[in-house]
C-alpha cells in the first residue's frame, strides 16, 4: 500500500494479492461496492473496462445466465446519466455510468449537473486518451476535468495507476456520504490496461473531506439545544414542518413522520420532499411552493413556527425570502449542509448533523420530558385549508383535462407507484395531483429542470425496483429530448408504462406566452410537428401503443395500459388550454398567489399581477 492511500479495513479481500489489469481491477470494486446494473455506452477510451465487464458476468453468471453486473446501453450516454439517477432515487444506491471519452463524456454533463442540482448520488467513469496524449488534442480526447468538475461534487483524473483501486472506493465514498452527488472518474486508457495487485482496501485520503462528515456525525443534538427548540414549539399555536429532498436522501423519512405524528405538527413539502410524509395522511399538506397546493401556501402564510428540514428556501419555494412564512415568530433549520443554513432565510435556531439521528434526538427528548403541546385547533384550521382551497379543474368539459388523467391513474395505483416525470406542465400536474405514501416514489428533475429526464429515469428506476409499477409521465415536448429510450426499455423487456399527454408544443412556455405575451407562441407551437408518436413506440418495440382521444374512454384505456404487462405506450390528447393552478409568480409573495377558476382564491390578485419577464 502506497503511502498515499488510507487502509479501509484490516480484513483481507478473498481476490488480496491477485494480479490484476487496472480494467479488472475497476470492475472488482464496483463488485465490492455492490452494483448491480452500469449504465453506459462504449467507445475506443473504455474498451478495456467494458471488456473487463464482459468477462465478469461471463464468469459470474448464474445457473440461468443472469448476469451479476448487466451492462444497459442506451442510446446515448445522457440517457445513461438520467437512468444512473432514476436507479439512485428510487433504490436509495449509488448509480453507475461508464462512458467513453470525448463525446461519451461531454453527453454526461447535462445529467451530472442534474445530479449535483438534486443531490443524486452516481459515478460516472469515463475513458481517456492514454496518459501521454493528454492535451494533445488526440482523438475522441475532451478536458473531462474542465467540463464536469464545475459541475460534479468531486472529479478524478487518474494518472497514477497505483491509485486507481482506491479512487474508484473512494468515489463512491464521496457520492453516497454528506450531501449526496454524482462523482466523475476520468480513466486513461493505458492506466486501465496496466497490471497490478488487488489490494481489496484502502481509500484515498481527502482528509478535509472527512473532517466534515464526522462534524456532522459527532455533532449531536445538546439537552440544551433541545431545550430550547421545545421552547419555541410549546410557544407555538402553528407550527409547520417544511420538509426538503434532504429527508429523503438522508434516509430520514420515518423519523420525520414519526416527530410529525407524535406531536400533531403538519407537513408541507418541497417538489424533492414529496413522499417524505404519506400525502394522503391528514396532517399532510402536500406540495408548497410556486405550484404548490393552495392549502400548503396558505399554511405557510398562517404558521408561527415554521421547521425546516432538508430544505434550502430555495427560489421555487421562497421567492421573496422576507415575505416568505410572515406569521412566523421563530424558524428553525436542520440540514447536514452547513452552509445552508441561514443563506436564503435568517433562522432562530439551526442544527448541522445528520438528520436521521437528529430528528431521532429531538423526538427522544420531546418523549423523555413528556412535552406534549396542544394543536388542535391548529388541525381544524390545516383540514378547512385542506378542504377549502382543494385542488380543482374543469370536469364539465368536453375536452380531456390532464388532470382527469393523473386523477383516474391515481385511483388505480392508490399512491404506490413509481412516477417518474419529464419538465413542464405535465410535472407539475403529477406532482400536485397524484398521492405518493411512500419515498422514493418521486423522480425528477427539481432544480435544473431537464426536459428528458423522465423516461430514462424510469428506465433506471425499474431496475432498481424491478417489481414495482414505474410510470412515466411525460410530455410531447419533454419526450422528445430523449425518445431514443423508448427502444432501450423493449429491449429489455422493462415493464415501463409511458404516459405522453399531449398538448401539441411546450406546454409551460405557452401558458406564460398567452398570459404575458399576448398569446404570441414564439417557438412553442407543435402543432404543425408530424410526429406519430404511437407508431414511433411500436416502432421501438412495444406491443401495447395507444393513443385516447375521447373522454368516455378514458377509465378504460387506462385501465387495459396499466395492466398490460410488458411496456405499454399511451398518447393522450388534451386540452390545449389547460394550465397549471395554483400559481405564484416570480417575484411574488404567496399572498399574491393565483389560483385559476377553479380553486378559490383568500386574495383578490389577477394574473396582471404577475411579472412575465421572469420566466416560470
Amino acid at each position: 500500500m502506497t503511502r498515499s492511500v488510507q487502509k479501509l479495513t484490516s480484513v483481507s479481500h478473498p481476490l488480496a494479492g491477485e494480479s490484476m489489469t487496472g480494467a479488472e481491477m475497476v470492475v472488482q470494486v464496483l463488485a465490492d461496492q455492490g452494483v448491480d446494473v452500469i449504465f453506459g455506452y462504449s467507445g475506443g477510451a473504455i474498451l478495456p473496462t467494458y471488456d473487463a465487464v464482459f468477462r465478469f458476468n461471463a464468469k459470474h453468471q448464474d445457473a440461468d445466465g443472469k448476469e451479476p453486473m448487466p451492462l444497459i446501453v442506451p442510446a446515448n450516454e445522457q440517457g445513461a446519466g438520467f437512468m444512473a439517477a432514476g436507479y439512485a432515487r428510487a433504490g436509495g444506491r449509488v448509480g453507475v455510468v461508464m462512458v467513453t471519452s470525448g463525446p461519451g463524456a461531454t453527453n454526461t454533463v447535462t445529467p451530472v449537473r442534474d445530479c449535483m442540482a438534486d443531490s443524486t448520488p452516481i459515478v460516472v467513469i469515463c475513458g481517456q486518451v492514454p496518459t501521454g496524449a493528454i492535451g494533445t488534442d488526440a482523438f475522441q480526447e475532451a478536458p473531462v476535468s474542465s467540463c464536469l468538475g464545475p459541475v460534479a461534487k468531486h472529479t478524478f483524473l487518474v494518472t497514477d495507476p497505483e491509485k486507481l483501486e482506491p479512487t474508484v472506493r473512494t468515489a463512491f465514498e464521496i457520492a453516497r456520504t454528506g450531501r449526496p452527488g454524482p462523482v466523475v472518474i476520468d480513466l486513461p486508457k493505458d492506466v486501465q490496461n496496466w497490471t497490478g495487485t488487488y489490494r481489496g482496501e484502502g481509500l484515498l485520503p481527502v482528509p478535509g473531506y472527512r473532517q466534515r462528515l464526522h462534524a456532522a456525525r459527532d455533532n449531536e443534538l445538546s439537552d440544551a439545544k433541545c431545550a430550547k427548540f421545545y421552547g419555541m414549539l410549546q410557544a407555538s399555536r402553528r407550527p409547520l414542518i417544511y420538509a426538503g429532498g434532504g429527508v429523503i436522501n438522508g434516509d430520514a423519512t420515518e423519523d420525520l413522520r414519526r416527530l410529525a405524528e407524535h406531536f400533531g405538527i403538519p407537513v408541507t413539502t418541497t417538489l424533492m420532499g414529496i413522499g417524505a410524509v404519506d400525502t394522503t395522511r391528514p396532517l399532510s399538506l402536500h406540495m408548497l411552493g410556486m405550484h404548490g397546493l393552495a392549502s400548503a401556501n396558505y399554511a405557510v402564510e398562517d404558521c408561527d413556527f415554521l421547521i425546516a428540514v432538508g430544505a434550502r428556501f430555495d427560489d421555487r419555494v421562497a421567492g421573496v425570502p422576507e415575505r416568505f412564512a410572515p406569521r412566523a415568530r421563530n424558524i428553525a433549520q436542520f440540514d447536514i449542509d452547513p452552509s445552508e443554513i441561514g443563506k436564503v432565510k435568517p433562522v432562530d435556531w439551526s442544527h448541522v448533523g445528520v438528520l436521521k439521528q437528529d430528528l431521532k434526538a429531538i423526538l427522544d427528548y420531546g418523549i423523555r420530558h413528556r412535552i406534549t403541546p396542544e394543536f388542535s385547533t391548529w388541525h381544524d384550521e390545516i383540514a378547512g385549508l385542506k378542504r377549502t382551497y382543494r385542488l380543482n379543474y374543469d370536469r364539465e368539459s368536453e375536452l380531456i383535462q390532464p388532470y382527469a388523467v393523473i386523477e383516474a391513474i391515481n385511483s388505480i395505483t392508490g399512491g404506490d407507484a413509481v412516477i417518474s416525470t419529464g419538465v413542464g406542465q405535465h410535472q407539475m400536474w403529477a406532482a400536485q395531483y397524484f398521492d405518493y405514501k411512500h419515498p422514493r416514489l418521486w423522480l425528477t428533475s427539481g432544480s435544473m429542470g431537464t426536459m428528458g429526464f423522465g423516461l430514462p429515469a424510469a428506465i433506471g428506476a425499474q431496475f432498481a425496483v424491478p417489481d414495482h409499477l414505474v410510470i412515466d409521465v411525460d410530455g410531447d415536448a419533454s419526450i422528445r429530448m430523449n425518445m431514443g429510450e423508448l427502444e432501450t426499455a423493449t429491449t429489455y423487456g422493462l415493464p415501463v408504462k409511458v404516459l405522453v399527454l399531449n398538448n401539441f408544443g411546450d406546454g409551460m412556455v405557452k401558458q406564460w406566452q398567452k398570459l404575458y405575451y399576448k398569446g404570441r407562441l414564439s417557438a412553442s407551437d407543435k402543432s404543425l410537428r408530424k410526429k406519430d408518436f404511437v407508431k414511433a413506440a411500436e416502432a421501438d418495440g412495444f406491443e401495447y401503443a395507444r393513443r385516447l382521444e375521447r373522454k368516455d374512454d378514458l377509465e378504460r384505456v387506462v385501465s387495459e395500459w396499466l395492466n398490460f404487462p410488458g411496456p405499454a405506450f399511451l398518447e393522450v390528447i388534451i386540452d390545449p388550454d389547460a394550465g397549471v393552478y395554483p400559481m405564484v409568480g416570480p417575484g411574488l409573495a404567496y399572498d399574491q398567489m393565483i389560483t385559476g377558476d377553479y380553486i378559490p382564491n383568500r386574495a383578490q390578485v389577477s394574473e396582471d399581477d404577475i411579472d412575465g419577464s421572469s420566466m416560470f
